[in-house]
């Protein structure tokens, strides 16, 4: 397992790859995800050894049922019992939002770009799961407009994109680009074999930067590309990643 862990100011920020874990194929080995078919004893074994890797207690991780939408959750504690196999039982929603302390916040994803937001200074921090459609409805920005009612500054505000398939391989039919683009103009696209493409990751730092966030960070692998990360359009059936992040 290389969980690729950033801090600042006493916020952190983790990415999984997809090594170290139990999963059998197609899911092998670290799928943190509970609703693409694999044994669900096996991703609670995961999510537990991903969780202390990084000294983090696995019952408070905050996990989302998420539905490529811009509803977002403010939460101060996990939510309860429900089982990694069940996504029913959680919310669903694509952000969550907290002013806990020590309470991590988790996303998964596959391809789609997961955004791990934090201001320290405020003791905000908020995860989210930026997809084509997420990205279209604004999730990113609901999340900060959540941070924000809590007290945080945009100006204050760290932000982290994660492994995602990148834009020069997320190709898509010339429409769906146009319609993409039209809301967020930063994510129009063609891929290194001249086709139209999108490209999500570049989309919600244009979003951030509009609302003044500044300190941006992204992760430099692309999924689909990647041996190392899980891939939805290179495997169809495969696992998913997870993006942590939490304040001290």
């Amino acid at each position: 397992m290389r969980a690729a862990e950033s801090s600042a100011g006493g916020a952190h920020f983790a990415f999984t790859d997809r090594w170290g874990g139990v999963s059998a194929a197609p899911y092998e080995e670290l799928n943190l995800g509970g609703a693409v078919g694999d044994d669900p004893a096996a991703v609670r074994t995961n999510r537990a050894r991903a969780a202390r890797s990084l000294g983090l207690d696995p019952a408070r991780v905050v996990w989302m049922n998420q539905v490529h939408g811009r509803d977002v959750a403010v939460v101060d504690g996990p939510w309860g019992d429900a089982p990694a196999d069940a996504p029913a039982d959680v919310p669903a929603v694509d952000a969550v939002v907290t002013s806990r302390r020590g309470l991590p916040l988790a996303v998964l994803t596959a391809d789609c770009t997961p955004v791990l937001l934090a201001d320290p200074a405020a003791g905000v921090v908020a995860a989210a799961h930026a997809g084509r459609p997420g990205l279209v409805a604004g999730v990113v920005p609901a999340a900060v407009e959540a941070m924000i009612a809590l007290g945080a500054e945009p100006s204050g505000i760290t932000a982290y994109t994660g492994p995602a398939v990148c834009g020069r391989c997320y190709e898509v039919p010339e429409r769906m680009r146009a319609e993409v683009a039209a809301a967020v103009p930063a994510s129009w696209s063609e891929t290194s074999w001249g086709t139209p493409a999108v490209d999500v990751t570049a989309g919600v730092h244009a979003q951030l930067d509009e609302l003044g966030v500044v300190d941006r960070h992204s992760s430099p692998f692309c999924t689909l590309e990647s041996g190392d990360h899980f891939s939805y359009r290179r495997d169809r059936t495969t696992g998913r990643l997870a993006g942590y992040v939490w304040l001290d």
